[in-house]
């Protein structure tokens, strides 16, 4: 099959017409827990975009750990390619695909890490098995085999065995500070609903723009 046959139309809620009391942050929940409820897979997936050291665009997708009028978090290795293009300029993009409902929603805005104490007390709650593998893994660095990782993994099993993990010091969460939304929701015929919202002070501002 071709890909040029590869389609599908959309059919979904209209968005509000009056955004005069349009809340970009109630209903980016609103949407994430329908998301949950249709059991999309893995809902909180985002796609982060970056900009990479030599100016072209980086993406990649990440998981979504807390959202909030704070900010959008996510948690990597801060030696990570992301981690280093973050540090040069702290600016993302993250966006989200629900195909169960025929939604999606980008993000836009600028990026500070979390404080240490905010790392390790999500870490804390992270299954051993992924708290082993943060200590194990140099993320992005070249690996011979995967046996060499499995090593490191088992090494550090064996380095802790019997105590807590505690949170690797180059590991640690990150907060887009949300200053853009687009809402875009699947219609029939392409003819498809969106809302961008900026925020410019403390207020929203909110239109409708074309499909």
């Amino acid at each position: 099959m071709s890909l040029h046959d590869v389609r599908r139309d959309y059919s979904g809620d209209v968005l509000p017409q009056d955004l005069a009391s349009f809340e970009p942050w109630k209903f980016f929940t609103r949407w994430m827990d329908d998301a949950i409820a249709a059991e999309e897979v893995e809902p909180n997936a985002m796609l982060l975009a970056t900009i990479g050291l030599d100016g072209r665009p980086r993406s990649r997708v990440v998981l979504l750990k807390d959202a909030s009028s704070q900010g959008l978090v996510f948690f990597t290795h801060y030696t990570s390619p992301k981690g280093e293009e973050l540090a040069a300029n702290p600016v993302a993009s993250a966006t989200f695909w629900w195909p169960v409902l025929m939604r999606q929603v980008r993000a836009v805005g600028t990026v500070t890490r979390l404080s240490r104490s905010e790392n390790e007390a999500y870490f804390s709650e992270r299954p051993r098995a992924s708290q082993i593998g943060a200590w194990a893994s140099r993320q992005s660095a070249p690996v011979i085999s995967r046996d060499e990782l499995l090593e490191a993994a088992s090494q550090a099993a064996a380095r802790f065995e019997g105590v807590d993990v505690p949170c690797p010091p180059a590991w640690g969460g990150y907060r887009i500070d949300v200053d853009e939304f687009e809402f875009w929701q699947g219609q029939s015929g392409r003819l498809h609903d969106r809302v961008l919202t900026k925020r410019a002070d403390d207020a929203w501002e909110a239109t409708h723009i074309q499909p």
